[in-house]
């Protein structure tokens, strides 16, 4: 049962950007036109503005300014894009997490760093990128935005419980807080309107042997995607490894383990260029 403090908490997050849905359901069209993304970014002055901004950035290196949002979207493509969208419409909710990381920084690089990796396995499995895999892997530990607070205040006590008595993290969680932060990243996931998939995917990251009925395709992805970013020591938060690991995710899938390391090389050239851009979005909301 989620105590009151936690709901008030939930309560208080600022809606989800709508433009974000909607750029999902564009891109996940193959026949989609520039025109049907423009307009429905154009709206959003703030993600437009972002846009331009980084569009102009050194990180892409275009040598003439980019004025219009149309003449951005062309330059950038679809992949690009949706980063762009996702990383400037998303940011601000984990401004502030404590708990989990130090820094909330960490948190956002392996948000990013799970949603990259998660795009390469479905390149690798199933030949082609997903926008709902994207955001899957990207709002995976959206939980930890709000149980952050309660975890800092029992931090002792839930990591006693893992060293001493060889609970998992999520499971000291549990036990003492009276959720874990999948199961309320769910409860998020159902408050922003997101599709079953996502939810699900959220819930099960962690343990997505425990899902009954559904498609358990994509949080087994988001799974092995979330245990590749923290065995590389990618946003490795305080809660660390401190999870069950599950056997034979990779068979799965039905891939080698030179695809899992190839995939690896890629996150780690994809992320090099992701912290530049993470860069740009800190920079811009501090000013």
């Amino acid at each position: 049962m989620i105590s009151d403090k936690i709901l008030k908490s939930i309560n208080n997050l600022p809606a989800f950007p709508a433009t974000i849905h909607r750029v999902s359901e564009v891109i996940r069209d193959p026949k989609f036109s520039i025109a049907d993304l423009v307009s429905v970014i154009k709206y959003d002055q703030s993600i437009t503005a972002n846009i331009l901004r980084m569009c102009n950035s050194p990180y892409f290196g275009i040598r003439y300014n980019i004025a219009t949002l149309h003449e951005a979207v062309v330059y950038l493509g679809r992949k690009n894009v949706l980063y762009l969208v996702y990383t400037a419409g998303t940011s601000r909710f984990y401004e502030k997490v404590r708990g989990y990381y130090q820094g909330a920084t960490r948190l956002w690089e392996h948000s990013v760093g799970v949603a990259l990796m998660s795009q390469i396995l479905a390149k690798k499995i199933y030949d082609r990128e997903d926008p709902v895999i994207f955001t899957a892997g990207l709002l995976h530990d959206i939980g930890k935005v709000v149980l952050g607070e309660f975890v800092n205040e029992s931090f002792q006590e839930i990591m006693a419980l893992v060293s001493n008595h060889g609970y998992s993290f999520l499971e000291a969680e549990e036990e003492v807080i009276g959720i874990n932060h999948a199961e309320l990243g769910g409860e998020i996931a159902s408050l922003w309107n997101f599709p079953e998939e996502i939810r699900d995917s959220i819930i099960y990251h962690h343990r997505p042997d425990l899902m009954e009925g559904g498609d358990d395709s994509i949080p087994w992805l988001i799974y092995l995607a979330d245990q590749a970013c923290m065995m590389m020591g990618i946003g490795g938060g305080a809660d660390g490894l401190a999870y069950r690991g599950l056997k034979g995710v990779i068979n799965k899938f039905r891939l080698r383990q030179r695809d899992l390391e190839e995939s690896i090389v890629l996150l780690l050239k994809d992320l090099d260029k992701a912290r530049e851009l993470l860069n740009l979005v800190e920079n811009e909301e501090e000013n």
